[in-house]
């Protein structure tokens, strides 16, 4: 049963879904996207280009979006429900947001609820002044740090893990907004990556794993000077022309004002644990992370996919748009030819459609369509990048055998997820994974599949350039696929008081 909540926004009442139904047809079943951030710093258009930014990282979060400009006097704040367009769709709305420095943030929520009080930038008045903060991510211990601060007379407006930054930093006895930012950052554990907007500068900062991403880029403005840009992906440096500078490093704090960059490392070095799920399906296929091409990776882990699990069959089928890529490897390692089996509608929004039990059984195909001519008569491969919960695969599956293939073969470009994440990915609990109650043979039959593989971690990481010999590995975070779990997950492992408890469940992905 899907759960909603009533809110009241400019006077009208909306409704808020807060429970994913598994069976909701409109549910791609797909691990859903982090959130996206964008901050640009001495740009005359600092507002419109954190709109096109916010653009271009539109698929790291399409529940909600926001802006906070600074005019050097005040700060001004658009937030809302939707996609970008939606949101800032009259140009009123963003010539509204003055100032020359902005930042930005798309929202998929993977704690707290879909209302308006949780749409970020989150924004407070300090002694210091103005802050606003937009983060991406998750903190293991926020629902610790939380009661604390409650103890101490913190009120908090929101139910979403960021507003921690914010009392952190109200309560702190630094001097500095810098100062006071790191010491809040010293006192989270998680993964994440934010972007900050004071009086002074904006601030860009990664937690010390580099488990989430944040790139640095500038942009020659008028008089010889520089914009500067931060973001989660190369695509929204790209979308406002933006030269691509570095990536920020694990543990950093850069500080961004009318001196340039300064560099902070308040954090010891240790070994890097980047998401590599970035490469599967997170991160836009243009996009470049961590020195690595996306759509690149992408086919050579397809390609691996091929080596370890081939299959003989006619045509090689991705399924859209996140298959498109290791679909294309696995076909030029095969030799197998590739071809659109499957087209995917892009205009799916929410439906008015009563989702009775025949609509949910067709819902599957508003979103994908099987192309008859190409499947009929046909031994089909279908390349995924994952399986979840498996009722998307199971449907998709079906509706490629009523086109008429006379056998359906799936291949995974991801090791099966057997675990949930705690850092800023929206899995489901470990029990609805079918990977974690079922060994592949069964989920074959549950998705009824002649065959299923997915490939090895270790091919992944081969795909990847990492020899699975090095005794540096894992290089990166895969906690989702091995349950190794690089940074500590406080509320969850610590003993908690019913009120802790509580609160560590308004917290869990």
């Amino acid at each position: 049963m899907c759960v909603y909540d009533a809110s009241a926004v400019d006077g009208r009442l909306e409704w808020y879904l807060l429970d994913d139904d598994p069976t909701d047809p409109y549910d791609d079943d797909k691990p859903h996207e982090e959130c996206g951030v964008f901050g640009v710093w001495n740009a005359p258009d600092a507002a419109a280009l954190t709109a096109l930014g916010l653009h271009a990282l539109q698929h790291r979060g399409q529940e909600a979006t926001g802006i906070v400009s600074y005019d050097g006097q005040r700060y001004h704040s658009e937030k809302g429900l939707g996609l970008v367009g939606e949101v800032f769709d009259d140009a009123r709305v963003v010539a509204a947001l003055k100032g020359s420095c902005a930042i930005g943030h798309n929202r998929y929520a993977t704690t707290g609820e879909t209302i308006l009080r949780n749409v970020q930038p989150l924004f407070a008045e300090f002694v210091f002044g103005g802050l606003a903060v937009a983060h991406n991510g998750n903190l293991t211990n926020a629902a610790t740090l939380k009661r604390d601060l409650v103890r101490r007379g913190c009120i908090f407006q929101s139910t979403t893990d960021s507003e921690v930054f914010i009392h952190l930093i109200a309560t702190s006895r630094n001097a500095t907004v810098v100062d006071r930012l790191i010491g809040a950052l010293r006192q989270v554990t998680g993964a994440y990556s934010l972007v900050a907007l004071s009086n002074e500068a904006v601030i860009g900062a990664r937690d010390p794993l580099g488990v989430r991403p944040l790139i640095l880029g500038r942009i020659a403005v008028a008089n010889g000077e520089t914009a500067w840009v931060l973001a989660s992906e190369t695509c929204a440096l790209d979308i406002v022309g933006a030269q691509f500078v570095r990536d920020v490093e694990p543990g950093e704090v850069v500080v961004i004002n009318d001196r340039g960059v300064k560099s902070i490392k308040p954090f010891a070095p240790t070994r890097p644990r980047f998401c590599v799920f970035e490469y599967i399906y997170f991160a836009r296929p243009d996009s470049v992370v961590e020195g690595t091409p996306v759509y690149g990776a992408r086919k050579k882990i397809g390609a691996e996919l091929a080596r370890e699990s081939p299959v003989d069959a006619d045509i090689v089928v991705p399924v859209p748009d996140s298959g498109v890529p290791a679909a294309m490897g696995f076909s030029l390692e095969s030799g197998i030819p590739f071809d659109l089996g499957i087209i995917r509608n892009h205009y799916v929004g929410r439906t008015f459609i009563e989702p009775t039990d025949h609509i949910r059984n067709l819902g599957v195909k508003m979103k994908h369509s099987a192309n008859r001519a190409i499947l009929e008569g046909k031994r089909v491969i279908l390349v995924d990048d994952s399986i979840v919960r498996g009722t998307t695969s199971r449907k998709i599956v079906e509706m490629v055998r009523a086109a008429g293939a006379t056998e359906v073969h799936m291949r995974i470009s991801s090791p099966p997820t057997t675990h949930s994440c705690f850092y800023g990915i929206d899995t489901p609990e470990r029990e609805k994974l079918l990977a974690a109650r079922h060994d592949v043979t069964e989920m074959a039959a549950l998705i009824n599949a002649d065959s299923l593989a997915f490939i090895s971690i270790d091919g992944l990481y081969r795909a990847l350039g990492q020899d699975e010999r090095d005794p540096l590995r894992p290089h990166y975070c895969d906690a989702c696929f091995t349950g190794d779990y690089p940074v500590p997950l406080v509320d969850r492992e610590a003993p908690q008081s019913p009120q802790l408890s509580l609160l560590a469940d308004m917290h869990a992905a």
